[in-house]
């Protein structure tokens, strides 16, 4: 069994004077942020303050790249080309990077965000060319991958430095990738019920999917949605329930 994982949220996903969940309360309880780089959310500002603050409380720093949509919130499936895909990473890692310095930290892993991500753990090609762009940008950098998806292949071929993740309030279908967020019950909102699911997860070495079905993966970090009404108090609950259980929470 895991006995010690990263707990991370996406976050920094407001844009201007839209604001997109509570950040500053979930830096006080995850150990890792994705940070969005200004294409699907978040803007220059945005971004320093989100660093500011996970550097101030120890909390890792990501760049969270997705697609330029900022009015999809990067949740819509776009026909990018290969070369075009891979300087947006690029871009945005690049941006994220520069914001990092200035905050006094460094980003240290990559998550791809929404419909890109979705699309990558679908598409080993898509996945390798998103992450050879970063890598060449750092070649050190940690790529967290959807564990046991095509996100994991394209890593485990580059050869780089990957991290396993799952998610505490997504479902899984049979195949480890995301129940679609239209369908019901694909997002969990009770820490109640989503912290029991992750620490059998644990225990098991494996995703739980739907069906029951156990995919065996390694876990390095558990993921929730920092933009979700229940975010804060799901983070808490799950922090918590892991704690008890003896589960040490720490950076990647």
């Amino acid at each position: 069994m895991t006995r010690k994982v990263d707990l991370n949220a996406d976050m920094g996903e407001g844009f201007g004077p839209w604001h997109m969940g509570d950040d500053t309360a979930l830096l006080d309880i995850v150990t890792s942020a994705n940070i969005a780089c200004g294409f699907h959310a978040g803007d220059p500002d945005v971004m320093d303050k989100t660093m500011r603050r996970a550097v101030a409380n120890g909390v890792g720093i990501g760049a969270h790249p997705g697609f330029a949509d900022l009015k999809g919130f990067g949740r819509r499936r776009l026909p990018i080309p290969a070369a075009e895909l891979a300087n947006a990473v690029a871009y945005q890692l690049g941006a994220a990077q520069a914001m990092a310095r200035r905050a006094g930290g460094k980003v240290r892993h990559l998550k791809l965000h929404g419909a890109l991500a979705n699309m990558a753990s679908e598409d080993q090609a898509l996945a390798q060319t998103c992450y050879q762009a970063a890598l060449e940008v750092d070649p050190d950098i940690v790529i967290m991958v959807l564990a046991a998806t095509e996100q994991e292949a394209a890593a485990r071929v580059l050869g780089c430095n990957w991290a396993g993740e799952i998610f505490a309030d997504r479902a899984y279908n049979d195949d480890a990738t995301l129940v679609d967020r239209s369908q019901p019950g694909a997002v969990l909102h009770d820490a109640a019920v989503a912290a029991p699911r992750i620490l059998k997860m644990l225990e098991a070495g494996a995703i739980i999917a739907e069906s029951g079905k156990h995919i065996p993966c390694q876990i390095d970090t558990i993921c929730l949605h920092g933009d979700t009404p229940d975010a804060v108090t799901m983070a808490h609950g799950i922090r918590q329930h892991l704690e008890q259980a003896g589960i040490t929470l720490a950076p990647l």
